[in-house]
């Protein structure tokens, strides 16, 4: 078996770099998952039967598939340092597939991103008319933690709701108590900025997995025709 050449050393040492970024960036799809799944401005949106299934839906998607690319990324590794076709072409085959899902994922995100913001508005103003009618004590906590972690006060910010929410609303003085922001304007600003940095780390992400396929196979291809070579 001839060894590998210069340029497919520096291949397979860029494959291997490669992963090991891939790995990284595995890790940080996990990280945006995680933060959505247990920041305190969106943790309660998971709790209670009437919870938000698009968007919760997405953000399990999105744990899901960072652990898959830390798992890829690792075999990748190994296959780049131990000179396997064969954990080359399963990666390979694995990052295709990871490939496909993040663009069909990505389309169906910037698709339904207003759905998105729609579905958790529709969440808060069922929670407080359900408040609204009968005063339950975990329905007063999920407002309370809802609307402090997102700076807003009640559906329209009005008199009414300022009175109804009495004790859930964040504790404002002076002018600041005439600027707070009504929840559904909160929710669409804050949701909107979080669904775009996920885009743009999808589709780096996207880049990434390209040229990751393209050394995958250049590896490959060079480490089959080396052992054909008696």
């Amino acid at each position: 078996m001839a060894a590998l050449t210069g340029g497919e050393m520096c291949v397979k040492y860029l494959m291997f770099a490669f992963n090991f970024i891939f790995w990284l960036a595995g890790t940080g799809v996990l990280a945006v998952g995680l933060w959505l799944r247990f920041d305190p401005k969106t943790r309660n949106l998971f709790e209670g039967e009437s919870s938000p299934y698009v968007f919760y839906t997405g953000v399990y998607i999105l744990i899901a598939a960072g652990a898959l690319m830390m798992v890829v990324g690792f075999f990748g590794c190994c296959g780049a340092i131990q000179e396997s076709p064969c954990l080359l072409g399963l990666f390979f085959f694995f990052l295709l597939l990871i490939f496909a899902v993040e663009v069909a994922a990505g389309i169906w995100g910037f698709s339904n991103q207003s759905k998105v913001v729609d579905d958790i508005t529709q969440f808060y103003r069922q929670t407080y008319s359900n408040y609204k009618e009968n005063k339950q004590d975990a329905l007063k906590e999920t407002l309370r933690l809802f609307q402090e972690r997102l700076n807003c006060c009640g559906p329209s910010n009005t008199a009414e709701d300022l009175k109804i929410l009495e004790g859930t609303c964040p504790k404002k003085d002076g002018l600041e108590t005439l600027i707070i922001k009504s929840c559904p304007d909160a929710i669409d600003e804050v949701f909107n900025s979080k669904l775009h940095i996920i885009g743009a780390v999808g589709i780096g992400i996207g880049v990434i997995m390209i040229f990751g396929m393209v050394f995958s196979m250049m590896l490959c291809c060079a480490i089959r025709k080396t052992r054909e070579i008696v």
